[in-house]
């Protein structure tokens, strides 16, 4: 089995060597890792982003708090990105590449460290127009 794994591997690197498609596509998830984890330093900062605990419950729930910090920019992003495809003069502008990098996943917009203010009376102006105006508390 050991001797298989090591084939395995090796018909992988060959192919990596020789692939430029295959690199790219490699790189590009190391990319989007990279970013994430990256963002899960700044949203968990605390205690140099490290779960300083042994505690099963308290762990538990430090991964769960984690879980959520992630989803909750991660599904803004979507709205926002889906505003800018629905906009036609961007569905001009971006070709199948330029889609294809489209991402929820960054994070460069957020300021970790930066007072934010909150206004819980507004809804954040996505979804354009019509849908927006749906959204506005009565």
């Amino acid at each position: 089995m050991c001797g298989l794994g090591r084939a395995q591997k090796t018909i992988f690197v060959a192919r990596h060597l020789r692939l430029r498609e295959l690199q790219r596509e490699i790189q590009e998830g190391l990319n989007v890792v990279e970013s994430s984890n990256g963002a899960n330093l700044v949203i968990f900062y605390g205690k140099g982003g490290d779960i300083a605990t042994n505690r099963r419950e308290e762990l538990e729930m430090s991964v769960l708090c984690l879980r959520v910090l992630q989803a909750a920019p991660v599904y803004i992003d979507t709205l926002m990105l889906q505003d800018v495809l629905a906009d036609p003069e961007w569905a001009e502008l971006l070709k199948p590449a330029d889609r294809r990098g489209l991402t929820p996943l960054f994070w460069q917009h957020v300021q970790p460290y930066g007072e934010v203010w909150l206004d819980v009376a507004k809804r954040l102006p996505l979804g354009g127009g019509e849908r927006a105006a749906q959204r506005e508390p009565e």
